[in-house]
């Protein structure tokens, strides 16, 4: 178990809680065998620059960028961004800019979508961003790759259907609510391995969940996803 000042690392499943969050993570966060996962919050004060303590900054360039999209479950909202603005790296100016961000439908309990690489690659890290004043802020989701040759591979698992059973690897489950009621803030999460590689994939998949039931306003507000490839691969 690694502990440093400002964030929450965990490695293969463990986590430390972070004293710059000021209250301990509601649940833990898991991960595979090898992979590290560095969550960050910039709280009370953050700017559009998001600027962390330890995960990188958003990249305008990365896999990610030319990523073809899709939406596998559930309802994008209306009055938010297309899938677009998760890799086009233009990121929101102020904590409350619903146009800025991709967000799954008030009143549902979230939902999924995949990008496309266009070829399989090895994949060093992937680094998610949100910001929002309030419960939309946090991440709560897991994330899996394919490569897509497995067989009885299933490119779009819908409903209760486990994706680690049609083809794909688990990567990680996020979590980042921290455990107050104040759970607003701008969120950074970056997954990455020690080995340098998470995997070989061609396909993400992002299966996403409300942050809270309490109201119809508990789907985050996802600014930006990027998606490292390891150099040369």
């Amino acid at each position: 178990m690694l502990i440093r000042a400002g964030v929450f690392v965990i490695v293969a499943g463990l986590v430390a809680a972070a004293p710059r969050l000021q209250t301990p993570a509601a649940a833990p966060q898991r991960a595979a065998a090898g992979v590290t996962v560095v969550v960050d919050r910039n709280w009370p004060t953050a700017t559009r620059a998001f600027s962390f303590a330890h995960v990188p900054s958003p990249s305008a360039t990365d896999a990610a960028t030319n990523a073809k999209r899709q939406l596998i479950q559930g309802e994008a909202d209306e009055n938010g961004a297309t899938l677009a603005a998760l890799t086009d790296g233009l990121l929101p100016r102020e904590e409350d800019e619903p146009g800025s961000n991709f967000f799954f439908n008030a009143g549902t309990s979230g939902g999924s979508f995949r990008f496309d690489l266009g070829s399989v690659l090895a994949v060093s890290q992937v680094n998610t961003y949100s910001w929002h004043p309030n419960t939309r802020g946090p991440q709560v989701y897991s994330v899996y790759g394919s490569d897509g040759a497995a067989a009885g591979f299933d490119a779009a698992p819908k409903g209760d259907a486990d994706p680690a059973k049609s083809g794909w690897t688990w990567i990680a489950s996020i979590d980042t609510r921290p455990g107050g009621a104040d759970m607003g803030g701008q969120y950074g999460v970056s997954i990455s391995s020690a080995t340098g590689a998470i995997g070989r994939f061609r396909y993400l998949l992002f299966v996403c969940s409300a942050t809270e039931t309490d109201d119809d306003y508990g789907n985050t507000f996802y600014s930006e996803i990027d998606i490292i490839a390891k150099a040369g691969h």
